[in-house]
């Protein structure tokens, strides 16, 4: 029998860990992407697109391939409806309708739908004037959490003691149309990430991750989209089924309740705190570049496994099969990143680096071709350069050695990533 033809929506280092991952599943014939990058281009057929959330283009690929499956890799396709009108096409698709995206498309939406499901989360105000953000300011005191309601491409939360900060920020998001903004109270202990593949009624968790979101060493400077990730967690070695038992099951069973299943992978992002764990958002894809090392760590199939949760048949799997080592993803990004990231840099050096070692490889997050075919930036998170090792510190010090091999003018990287971990200083309340 054949095996499936399957499209990859999108364009980043998420996307290109997707497809790696899917190139290997014996029961995939071929992988496309959709628009893709230099990376994927080299062990998948890249189609031009355009615009991801462009429905009508995207069906005509499908179509025009008639593949078997579409895994959606960004937010904003999902929120936008792309897989509604794929599934009225008659298409199996890994990722939920726009309805079921609002768990990542309106904090508010998440935020009502966990008080329905008691899942535990953080105190919060939804906010629509000026004087709603200052009287919830005010109630939930400092360090003030800010979030913008709708999406925000990962940089729609600004975390800070500084009130007029604070405020400056919810009123930038008041001021987009139909503005909303959720001031949340701080939530203290590390965070985590958990990785839900469903199929709006099962659900099975990847090994949990833990990404760095601020751009600097010690977590100094702005937020960004994460400069780095690890799996598995020593410090918390139960999280994937609890947060199965108490976030994502009552989750996904609200959602279906509703009418509105949800099929695809749920980011359940976790604070562990003195308390007990919050829940901290909701993302409705699997994240970056978090996703990319708990996907590292899977060694169920993934075609099998996406294709299962797209046709309704996870009920079909056991307990997923995990590798018992770990993962570390450090990222490359560009000058001026978070800010304002240079791009058309030339980069060199990302074979060398994966010749480091076979435990290395390279996603390419924000490249392009110029003009004489070279390797050149595209973003401000370029490169994810990903190791694994039978240890934490084996898999740091491939993943670093690997770095160290790339050049780009004006890049940077943090150095500490999985470091605190690493050295067992990672505690929970």
């Amino acid at each position: 029998m054949a095996g499936w033809v399957v499209l990859v929506l999108g364009s980043g280092a998420r996307e290109h860990a997707l497809a790696r991952a899917l190139a290997a599943d014996n029961a995939v014939d071929a992988v496309v992407a959709a628009p893709g990058n230099p990376g994927i281009d080299t062990i998948a057929r890249c189609e031009p697109l355009a615009d991801v959330t462009d429905a009508d283009a995207v069906l005509e690929i499908a179509t025009r391939l008639a593949v078997d499956l579409v895994v959606i890799g960004p937010e904003a396709p999902l929120v936008a409806g792309v897989a509604d009108v794929l599934r009225a096409h008659g298409f199996l698709v890994f990722g939920p309708s726009a309805a079921a995206a609002q768990l990542e498309g309106s904090k508010a939406f998440a935020k009502e739908v966990m008080a329905a499901a008691n899942v535990p989360t953080a105190r919060a105000h939804v906010c629509t004037t000026p004087e709603e953000v200052d009287d919830a300011l005010d109630d939930l005191g400092s360090p003030h959490v800010v979030k913008d309601d709708g999406l925000a491409a990962g940089k729609g939360v600004v975390v800070t003691n500084d009130l007029d900060e604070a405020r400056a920020h919810a009123l930038a998001c008041l001021g987009k149309p139909g503005g909303r903004v959720v001031v949340e109270e701080f939530l203290d202990g590390p965070e985590a990430s958990v990785f839900c593949v469903t199929d709006g009624t099962t659900v099975l968790a990847l090994p949990p991750a833990q990404d760095f979101k601020r751009v600097g060493d010690g977590d100094e400077g702005p937020n960004t989209g994460g400069m780095g990730a690890y799996s598995p967690l020593d410090w918390a070695p139960d999280l994937a089924d609890l947060a199965v038992e108490r976030v994502a099951q009552p989750t996904i069973d609200e959602m279906r309740r509703r009418g509105t299943p949800f099929v695809g992978a749920l980011y359940v992002g976790l604070a562990l705190t003195s308390k007990g764990p919050r829940v901290v958002e909701f993302n409705a894809r699997f994240g970056d570049p978090d996703g990319q090392v708990s996907l590292a760590k899977l060694r169920t199939p993934l075609g099998t496994l996406l294709h299962a949760a797209a046709d309704g048949r996870l009920d079909e799997f056991g307990a997923l099969r995990i590798d018992r080592g770990y993962a570390v993803n450090v990222v490359v990004a560009s000058a001026g990143y978070p800010s304002g990231p240079q791009t058309g840099d030339p980069i060199t050096g990302v074979d060398t680096a994966e010749d480091t070692s076979p435990d290395v490889y390279v996603l390419h997050a924000g490249t392009a071709r110029d003009a004489d075919g070279l390797l050149v930036s595209a973003g401000g998170r370029v490169l994810d350069v990903v190791a694994t090792g039978a240890t934490l510190a084996e898999a740091r010090d491939a993943a670093y050695r690997a770095v160290a091999e790339i050049q780009l003018e004006g890049g940077h990287h943090r150095t500490d990533i999985a470091l605190a971990a690493q050295r067992g200083e990672v505690t929970v309340g």
